[in-house]
């Protein structure tokens, strides 16, 4: 078992300015690492705001995995660390929701989201991977966004891939729940984690943006299902997470939650 520090990161994230949600996501990371942090997490398309009447509206603030700006953002992290961070992403074949994984000297991946939301179905096409799992300096990544997370499914099957951490950027929107209660997309993460032991990194957007209100559902979750950190006055939420081989998931003295499964009865 290891420690690991992580911090999920909510700048201000403005619809439409790329250069300037580049500028503001560069200066959390930078901020975050100063901290500590090892792994960093934003939120979803975080570089590019969320809210689109459509297609072109999307375009014009999408990048191409080339883009030279993406170097601003790697900049920002130490040697030894690894970020996580949302953008719309323009190829040849459309435009995509999606993850770009790096550290200080690399871009690891581009992971596209497979599940999507609402009106992204009219932006976006969907990714072919269920989450992806990169290898790291902080050790085995797993990477979904946002819904991805919503079907159980997909955290599972990162974990059984070798996830020892979950980086999930999102961007949720307020819905009704019970006075008191947790929103109802971070119990679920509090789940998955649970089940998998999958320490849980989520970055959410906060505010407003074309009249809809995000959670502000920016936490870090540890490999038991509890919440370990919340945002702070900086919009940051930072924790030390136990991090278990990508192997180890047993329940001593006599339950392992991988070598218990069953998938003949399922």
């Amino acid at each position: 078992m290891r420690v690991l520090r992580a911090a999920a990161v909510s700048p201000e994230i403005l619809l439409g300015d790329v250069d300037g949600n580049i500028e503001r996501v560069a200066v959390a990371i930078a901020a975050a690492a100063a901290r500590g942090a090892r792994l960093i997490v934003a939120p979803e398309l975080a570089l590019s705001g969320y809210v689109f009447t459509g297609v072109a509206e999307a375009r014009a603030a999408a990048l191409d995995r080339a883009d030279p700006r993406f170097e601003l953002l790697r900049a920002a992290l130490p040697g030894g660390a690894t970020a996580v961070v949302g953008y719309a992403e323009s190829s040849p074949t459309g435009l995509f929701n999606t993850a770009v994984v790096f550290t200080r000297s690399a871009v690891l991946e581009h992971y596209r989201k497979s599940h999507l939301w609402g009106i992204e179905k009219a932006v976006f096409q969907p990714g072919d991977f269920a989450g992806a799992v990169v290898d790291t300096p902080v050790g085995s990544l797993g990477v979904a966004i946002c819904y991805d997370n919503e079907f159980p499914e997909v955290p599972r099957r990162l974990a059984l891939a070798g996830a020892e951490v979950l980086a999930l950027p999102v961007n949720w929107p307020v819905v009704a729940r019970p006075p008191g209660e947790h929103p109802p997309e971070v119990i679920q993460a509090m789940a998955a984690a649970r089940s998998s032991r999958l320490p849980t990194v989520i970055a959410d957007r906060r505010g407003q943006e074309r009249g809809v209100t995000w959670t502000s559902g920016t936490v870090v979750i540890d490999g038991d299902g509890w919440i370990a950190a919340r945002p702070d006055a900086r919009a940051t939420a930072v924790a030390d997470l136990a991090v278990t081989g990508r192997d180890d998931k047993s329940l001593p003295p006599h339950n392992d939650l991988f070598r218990d499964r069953r998938p003949g009865l399922y």
